[in-house]
């Protein structure tokens, strides 16, 4: 049996003497897409930041690919992990347009054949090629969200990781840019992990899910034991509850 994509173990961050994340445990298979669901201040958010890099200030081990991630990442890691963070409007430069803001990238990893790979990518994200030269508040904030997946996937990496990437956005849009994201996963071998406070989009899109509460992750189960009610912890079943758009996911 091969081993994990992602492999967490005892994943620990404390803030000051305050300890947000205690003990997280996980796994995600190569192609998995794994979900992380909780309410504001669960940590869910917190042990994204720490997989993308973003917060170097962690304890326990976190292994990506075949190889155990450092505290400081190199160069190399960025190509294989990228981040597609909730805010589009926020995470886009307003003063570079699409075509720079794509480019960069490419530049930055020493990546070749720059006007083909941004034509592509905009195609494999339903982008017209009109938007190429275009600002991000010349964009929709759906455009906007596949200009963010877009950079994410330009430099080609194994692993995304999702933090609320629908949630800024109107829930009609939010359909389309979750149904594109299945379709790269599938169409690319992309591993995804996706945090969200909303069940029904991460049992859209996450073959499984782990609940945080208070910095634990206290239940992990499928997506369809989730539309079933076979979950066990008091926490998970309260969030079921309270997700009144659950069944519309099921049906």
């Amino acid at each position: 049996m091969s081993a994990p994509m992602i492999d967490v173990q005892d994943l620990r961050i404390s803030f000051s003497d305050h300890e947000v994340v205690k003990g997280v445990d996980f796994t995600v298979d190569k192609g998995e897409s794994f979900g992380i669901v909780g309410e504001s201040g669960s940590g869910k958010s917190t042990v994204l930041r720490a997989l993308a890099g973003l917060n170097e200030d962690w304890r326990g081990k976190v292994r990506i690919g075949n190889a155990d991630v450092p505290l400081k990442r190199p160069p190399a890691f960025f190509r294989q992990v990228q981040m597609v963070f909730q805010d589009p409007f926020g995470s886009l430069h307003p003063r570079q347009t699409i075509d720079r803001i794509l480019s960069e990238i490419l530049l930055v990893h020493g990546i070749d054949d720059i006007d083909g790979r941004i034509n592509r990518v905009l195609s494999d994200v339903a982008l017209p090629q009109s938007a190429r030269f275009r600002f991000p508040h010349q964009l929709s904030g759906g455009q906007r969200q596949r200009v963010a997946i877009a950079r994410a996937l330009i430099a080609e990496p194994q692993v995304l990781l999702l933090d609320e990437p629908t949630s800024a956005l109107d829930v009609s849009v939010q359909a389309e840019v979750l149904n594109l994201l299945a379709d790269l996963r599938e169409e690319r071998g992309l591993t995804y992990v996706m945090v969200s406070h909303n069940l029904a989009v991460i049992a859209h899109l996450c073959d499984r899910l782990g609940v945080m509460q208070s910095g634990k992750m206290v239940e992990q189960c499928t997506a369809e034991q989730l539309r079933l009610g076979d979950i066990h912890h008091p926490h998970t079943q309260e969030l079921r509850r309270l997700s009144v758009a659950l069944e519309e996911v099921a049906e």
